[in-house]
């Protein structure tokens, strides 16, 4: 029998740390700095490619300067606008890359996820020239979904130049598709909220740090290229804004969240009713597009991006039939465009029909400021929509430089968060992959492997053999001619009590059928095996070793040197610890109870 005993200063436990970075760390993060660099001229340039289409499809003059396509004099002929811009966008999708169509972010989901972060050359050209011919013909979008997945095409791109992992080249698409965030909207931070949220489907130094380098790098170059932010200067607000105000941010948060799952059942029930038609899916952008077109028509500020509204909303000046025009005719065009398959983003339009919801708002919340519930509801319903909390919270802030609505905006926004997520299983991001038959988990958490040691587990009560023992020997103590109970695997060890190798049941079976002689020692017959567990180590360590040499059943030693053995562990003892983990998680006890005194009146006679 082995020892339960072991040494709690091994050398595995010594070698454990918080974070599993290394040097590696330094030449990506240079890399990704030069990627936010590139990212930056990419935004500029998409940017001024809206400019030159909008110009073009609406005023027939050469700029690239942006401009609203509400101020176009083509009259009825406007309605043919978007439809022309789609068919264009239908035949690029068909004969250059399906994977132009959508908002982007989803896009660059399935990379990371699927495609080991490799995204085609082609993807980083069409892309962009798409959503550009989409905005810029009058479609409701807003750019940054393009511009992630062209920054993250570019990040992509140069990790197929190097010899990387595609753990690495993760990395360095993600750190494109934030600079590009961060270049279009002047917002490094939320950049990286959103890419920790969305993209990079981890916590930890190896990735964080250079997304983090990558979108600082697009951040600083913005103001040489594009300049200075905010990009929606607001008025002053109170530093606080009592009990009222924040029951407000309350009923706020509710109704962004009940917004958010209704655009996200729009958005797909549209989808839906495209997939019914009779025709190819190439044709299917046209017919958003004149959904576009006629909406434009009813309502003009409905078309393109909508910056200069979304200016207005957080001036607290639109009037109430431009709220309404926002609220029925932007969100309608927006969804049936959308799922048409058409290109382009999702965050300016989120922004614009929450500063229209928060325009509603503030006719019966109490008056906090100018522009204060259009901000608020902008940060929740982005919040609620993409289930990323934080980075609505942090975007509002940046676009706007207004820090003293941070504790309203967490408030909001953890109100339309709870409300989603209770409400819809997916987001309006992770349906587009749901729907081509895959999963994402929007839930980061601790692996219990990694806060488990093998010693909590491993187990204690097993049979070792001893090395001079003949193989005659051990088939009567362990009767091999009888069917298995229990322990399959043997470990062999010498007179001290050291590992000299395993020999499993079925080998010892083998070897008596094959004839060999019943005399051999087992010390003879013993696999060596270098894979061993040591009781101070996670039992993630363990999980890896076993993936990496193929073998479930470990021997535990109490060191590298010595090899004393101490116990074993198998896939058994690892379903344990998950076993133990989800107990904590569904066993409800009560732990503190509260007594009230007892008090007895006695009588005495």
């Amino acid at each position: 029998m082995a020892s339960d005993r072991f040494d709690h200063s091994l050398a595995p436990a010594d070698e454990l740390g918080d974070f599993t970075a290394t040097t590696r760390l330094i030449p990506i993060a240079l890399a990704a700095m030069g990627i936010g660099v590139i990212a930056t001229f990419v935004a500029a340039g998409l940017l001024k490619l809206i400019g030159s289409f909008t110009n073009l499809f609406y005023f027939q003059r050469l700029s690239t300067h942006l401009v609203s396509p509400a101020g176009n004099t083509l009259g009825l002929y406007a309605v043919f606008v978007p439809v022309t811009g789609a068919l264009i966008i239908g035949f690029m999708a068909r004969y250059g890359s399906e994977r132009i169509r959508g908002h982007g972010i989803p896009e660059a989901i399935e990379s990371i996820l699927l495609n080991g972060s490799r995204v085609q050359p082609r993807l980083a050209i069409l892309k962009p020239l798409s959503s550009a011919i989409s905005i810029g013909s009058g479609g409701p979008f807003g750019a940054e979904g393009p511009i992630i997945m062209t920054g993250g095409a570019i990040g992509s791109l140069i990790a197929q130049f190097f010899h990387l992992s595609s753990t690495e080249r993760k990395t360095l698409l993600v750190a494109g598709a934030a600079a590009g965030m961060s270049a279009t909207f002047a917002a490094p931070l939320s950049a990286v909220l959103l890419a920790v949220e969305l993209l990079l489907f981890e916590w930890k130094p190896r990735s964080l740090i250079p997304v983090a380098l990558a979108s600082a790098t697009a951040g600083a170059c913005r103001r040489y290229i594009l300049g200075m932010g905010p990009l929606f200067p607001v008025p002053e607000h109170h530093a606080f804004i009592g009990p009222a105000g924040l029951l407000g941010c309350v009923i706020a948060g509710l109704i962004a969240g009940a917004a958010s799952a209704s655009l996200t059942w729009a958005v797909y029930r549209s989808e839906d009713l495209f997939h019914r038609l009779p025709f190819h899916w190439m044709w299917w952008p046209a017919l958003g597009g004149l959904a576009v077109g006629l909406g434009g028509l009813v309502f003009p500020q409905a078309l393109g991006v909508g910056y200069e509204t979304i200016g207005n909303l957080l001036q607290g000046d639109v009037p109430r039939m431009t709220l309404a025009g926002i609220l029925i005719v932007k969100s309608i065009i927006w969804a049936v465009s959308l799922g048409s398959g058409t290109s382009g983003g999702v965050l300016a339009p989120l922004l614009l029909i929450g500063g229209a919801v928060g325009g509603v708002e503030s006719m019966f919340l109490p008056f906090e400021g100018a522009g204060f519930w259009p901000l608020i509801s902008m940060g929740a319903i982005l919040g609620g929509t993409m289930r990323s909390p934080f980075t609505g919270i942090v975007f509002a802030m940046e676009l706007t430089h207004d820090l003293n609505s941070l504790l309203p905006l967490l408030v909001a926004n953890a109100m339309a968060y709870g409300f989603t997520v209770l409400i819809l299983k997916r987001s309006i991001l992770t349906e587009k992959i749901a729907r081509r038959g895959y999963h994402v988990s929007r839930e980061y958490s601790i692996d219990p492997l990694e806060v488990l040691f093998v010693r909590e587990v491993m187990r204690t009560s097993l049979v070792a053999l001893p090395a001079s023992q003949t193989l005659d020997d051990t088939a009567v103590s362990l009767r091999l001619d009888h069917p298995a109970h229990g322990q399959f695997v043997y470990p062999i060890v010498d007179d001290d009590g050291r590992i000299k190798g395993v020999i499993s049941r079925d080998d010892l079976a083998l070897l008596l059928a094959a004839g060999a002689s019943r005399d051999a020692c087992l010390g003879t017959l013993a696999k060596w095996q270098s894979a061993v567990a040591y009781p101070d180590e996670p039992l993630r360590a363990v999980v890896n070793r076993m993936a990496e040499s193929g073998i479930t059943h470990l021997p535990v030693v109490d060191s590298p040197h010595s090899r004393m053995l101490l116990g074993s562990i198998s896939l058994d003892e690892l379903l344990r610890a998950r076993t133990r983990n989800l107990n904590e998680e569904r066993h409800r006890e009560r732990v503190l109870r509260f007594r009230l005194p007892l008090t007895s009146t006695t009588s005495r006679t």
